[in-house]
C-alpha cells in the first residue's frame, strides 16, 4: 500500500493538545469524556482518529472555538506554527464573549460549592476594589 495517498491521522485529544488548545492531552481527555469537543457536529471520545478537513466545535467555558484541521502534527508544536495545522473559523462574536467577560469567568464559583463564606466574601471584595 502506498502510504503517501494514505491521509495522516491522530488521536482527537493529542491533537488538540499539540495545536495547544489545551495546556495538557489529560485536559483534552476530559474534555473530550465530558462532552465538550464534537467532531463534524458529533460528540468525539478521545481516542477518535482526526484527519484533515474535518471541522472540531470545543467549549471552553464561555466561548465554543471552531476548527478546521489542516494536518495531524507528529509532536505538540510552537505556537507559531499552530496556524500550518489548523484554521480557526472562531466567529468574531465568540471570541468577543471571552473579552468582555474575563471577571465572570474569574469569579465563578464551583457548581455545588455553596455560597461565598465570609472570608470568601472579603476576598472578594479587596479584589474588586
Amino acid at each position: 500500500m502506498n502510504t503517501a495517498l494514505v491521509s495522516p491521522a491522530g488521536r482527537l485529544d493529542k491533537w488538540l493538545w499539540s495545536v495547544r488548545v489545551f495546556r495538557s492531552r489529560s485536559l483534552a481527555s476530559d474534555a473530550c469524556r465530558a462532552g465538550s469537543v464534537a467532531v463534524n457536529e458529533q460528540p468525539a471520545k478521545p481516542a477518535r482518529d482526526v484527519r484533515p478537513g474535518e471541522t472540531i466545535t470545543v467549549r471552553l467555558g464561555i466561548v465554543t472555538r471552531t476548527l478546521r484541521v489542516v494536518d495531524v502534527p507528529r509532536s505538540r508544536v510552537g505556537a507559531k506554527l499552530v496556524a500550518r495545522f489548523c484554521d480557526d473559523l472562531t466567529p468574531p462574536e465568540e471570541l468577543a464573549k471571552a473579552k468582555e467577560q474575563p471577571l465572570q469567568q474569574m469569579l465563578a464559583r464551583e457548581k455545588g460549592s455553596g455560597r461565598p463564606t465570609k472570608r470568601d466574601r472579603r476576598l472578594l471584595d479587596r479584589f474588586l476594589s
